[in-house]
């Protein structure tokens, strides 16, 4: 077997791949290799080597740089361009672009990489969890001093849960920008609330592994101040959640008033396509109504109307 030649040195697996699939495309046997063991943060040093047969290094090197300059799809771009609308999007320029690629890697991906140098975002999940919480924490303590312990924490939870993360994530189309393995990819990975609310925090993570505390604070306060805001308004956890009932029963509560009541009002359509009209009614007055495929769902749907308008 010929000596390896290293043709390539780059921190992204991104382009390491992009590398090694177009040299295949020319007959060149290309692989891919990196000395680090995967580490908690394998970021800071991660660096790929992509290596061919002494025979063919010439060659690849030629095809690479004939490539970097070609328009259209086939065109190779420089590490880390294809995430600046990313960066736009989140009004953060990243030091370290490796970082935000980091951030955005599912598991996925690294069970189907084989040269041991891509890394998934969880262990940065679990550091973007603890910065958000802090950040989300003093925002709290800041606009609702009036709040005990308990309602805080409630509110907390209801802030920073997988479902309004997936939200904020949907957002800024960041599943749009996820590194995915290839049967994740055809499943459906970029639209997996889970999947999108777990980036999100990687996110968070990276952005204060690149600039510190101080944007990673900026991002969180500009991301959640409409949810801050609708909290304030409400006065409850009704603007991240689907439980409507709780929420307007809180705010019900809150307020000296009594308890809200939910009768049916109507049947709707035929029986294979019915819908039902359910009211809300508070110190004997109905003081909403809203139409759903089951009792349940209607009840909610007027819950949230009653809210809305209480609120208003």
């Amino acid at each position: 077997m010929d000596e390896l030649t290293v043709i390539l040195r780059t921190p992204s697996p991104i382009e390491a791949d992009v590398i090694k699939g177009l040299l295949e495309t020319h007959g060149i046997t290309a692989l891919i290799t990196s000395d680090l063991s995967r580490t908690a943060f394998p970021f800071a040093l991660n660096e790929l080597r992509v290596t061919v047969n002494q025979a063919d290094a010439e060659r690849a090197r030629h095809i690479i740089e004939s490539h970097r300059d070609q328009v259209g799809p086939a065109r190779i771009v420089p590490f880390g361009t294809e995430l600046e609308p990313l960066e736009r999007i989140i009004g953060y320029r990243f030091r370290d672009r490796g970082l935000l690629e980091h951030a955005l890697t599912h598991r996925s991906r690294v069970h189907e990489d084989a040269s041991g140098g891509v890394f998934d975002n969880e262990s940065m999940e679990f550091l973007g969890d603890s910065v958000l919480g802090f950040v989300i924490a003093a925002m709290l303590f800041r606009e609702f001093p009036q709040h005990n312990e308990g309602q805080k924490s409630k509110l907390k939870a209801s802030l920073v849960s997988a479902a309004s993360l997936a939200r904020l994530a949907e957002q800024i189309d960041l599943g749009a920008f996820l590194i995915l393995g290839r049967g994740e990819e055809k499943t459906g990975g970029r639209r997996k609330h889970a999947i999108i609310a777990d980036c999100y925090e990687a996110l968070i993570a990276a952005i204060y592994l690149d600039g510190g505390i101080e944007p990673a604070q900026r991002f969180i306060e500009q991301q959640f101040a409409a949810l801050v805001a609708e909290a304030r308004k409400t006065g409850a956890a009704a603007a991240f959640t689907d439980d409507w009932k709780s929420a307007l029963q809180e705010y019900l509560q809150a307020r000296g008033l009594g308890l809200p009541a939910y009768r049916l009002a109507g049947e709707l359509g035929p029986d294979h396509r019915k819908s039902f009209l359910v009211e809300v009614v508070v110190d004997g007055e109905a003081i909403a109504s809203a139409q759903g495929r089951s009792k349940k769902e209607a009840a909610q749907s007027a819950a949230r109307a009653a809210l809305e308008k209480l609120s208003a």
